[in-house]
């Protein structure tokens, strides 16, 4: 094996890492080096193991390497690795469309398969304005969106995106949004609310969808709306008949505590995005699931047809994967431990906001979150925390001067004892 100081400085003459300013990266930082991980725990390349307070950005929420999911991958390579699914199709495929619609919320009977929770969101819009340009109401074309929203980093998902650190650049490139206020200090929801109602009853005809981050904005820093909300905005697009689209990406299997992020308010959106733990840190893949009515919309002449895909579409590994997913979710009963631990999050995080210097605080299901200040994505305070979680072993990658936590929904108590504990004393040490 490579020695870490040659690693190193391979990684520094030639990665170009995500979301990293890389000056700073090159001058300043000595990083983890990950060469194995299992359950909660990464292992760096001398042997220290370092709790995944995050799940590798949301993503390994049954752990790292579950033992169901690394042999669902190696059985299925024993068959079939991949194959297009342009008219034809394969059994992981088949399978897994008819579990996610029995499982999904009520009305969503078709599934649209891709790579990633980005090209899940792009495909929910392609279906929307394409859906309405052949059926009667081609005027349909712009959405609606959150202020603070991300919804992934194809263009289209930018477009819908709110947070401008990460849009800003892309403008010209990108789409107009009907954009909705983000309750803060000044606003409440029932403001933002009021301007859903107001956009659609002034601009309803060109409107092809809401899109929405149900319940929880994860890139804007842990934001949190309240059910009643969700609620009144499924009203409002149903009374103005346009589309309602669920980014479930981080949200959807249960980190919210419920199934579906949507369940907190009862209602069933016409498009769902899933990706993420769906296929559990193991293959990238994602699906959108969407109703019979929008489905019928593409029937007909062979021109109707939505000429849209991946090579990866489908995929028999990431199909076969999440098959193995969601029987852990049920086998294992997922819900009923993160009924056990949400708990414990929300008293934790409750009692950090006490802390002289946190801003505020606030947790659903699991999902704890903490400021350290109003200065957004590029602050530096959280950064302090994450050098003081880091000495104590544990991965805690802030938002700017957002702190938070998104552990593997199966991690076990003792280890969700380590991390809050930890993450704690990380803030006190840090402030």
């Amino acid at each position: 094996m490579t020695d870490r100081a040659a690693l190193v400085a391979l990684d520094k003459r030639h990665v170009w890492h995500p979301y990293t300013p890389m000056d700073r990266y090159l001058a300043e930082t000595d990083p983890l080096v990950v060469v194995s991980a299992e359950g909660s725990w990464l292992t760096d390349m001398d042997g220290r193991r370092y709790l995944d307070a995050n799940a590798s950005w949301w993503v390994a929420s049954l752990g790292h390497r579950h033992p169901a999911l690394v042999a669902a991958l190696r059985a299925q390579l024993d068959s079939l690795a991949h194959c297009a699914l342009a008219g034809i199709t394969h059994e992981p495929a088949a399978l897994l469309a008819a579990e996610l619609c029995a499982l999904s919320p009520e009305g969503l009977s078709r599934v649209f398969y891709s790579d990633n929770g980005s090209t899940a969101v792009e495909v929910a819009i392609k279906l929307c304005g394409q859906y309405w340009a052949q059926n009667g109401r081609p005027a349909r074309t712009r959405f609606i969106a959150l202020d603070g929203a991300f919804h992934g980093e194809t263009l289209g998902a930018t477009s819908l995106g709110g947070v401008s650190t990460f849009t800003r650049l892309y403008a010209p490139w990108t789409f107009e949004v009907l954009r909705l206020p983000l309750a803060d200090d000044a606003t409440t929801w029932e403001q933002c609310l009021d301007a859903v109602a107001r956009l659609l009853r002034t601009h309803g005809d060109e409107v092809a969808g809401v899109v929405i981050e149900p319940m929880v904005q994860g890139a804007a820093g842990m934001r949190m709306h309240p059910p009643e909300f969700l609620r009144a905005v499924r009203e409002l697009t149903r009374a103005a008949d346009t589309f309602l689209v669920a980014d479930e990406v981080f949200t959807g299997l249960w980190r919210t505590g419920r199934r579906w992020a949507t369940d907190h308010a009862d209602v069933a959106p016409d498009l769902l995005c899933l990706a993420k733990s769906l296929s559990g840190a193991t293959v990238p893949f994602a699906a959108t699931l969407t109703t019979e009515r929008i489905f019928d919309g593409f029937r007909g002449d062979d021109s109707r047809a939505f000429f849209y895909g991946h090579t990866y579409c489908g995929n028999p590994l990431g199909a076969a994967v999440a098959r193995a997913a969601l029987s852990v979710y049920r086998d294992e009963d997922i819900p009923s431990q993160v009924a056990r631990k949400a708990p414990r999050i929300a008293e934790a995080f409750a009692r950090m906001g006490a802390l002289p210097g946190v801003a505020r605080s606030r947790s659903l299901g699991m999902i704890g979150a903490l400021d350290l200040g109003g200065e957004g994505y590029l602050a530096r305070t959280g950064w302090r925390v994450f050098d003081e979680a880091r000495a104590r072993g544990i991965y805690l990658r802030p938002m700017g001067d957002t702190v938070y936590v998104t552990p593997p929904l199966n991690i076990p108590d003792e280890e969700l004892t380590l991390l809050l504990n930890g993450v704690e004393e990380s803030v006190r040490a840090a402030l």
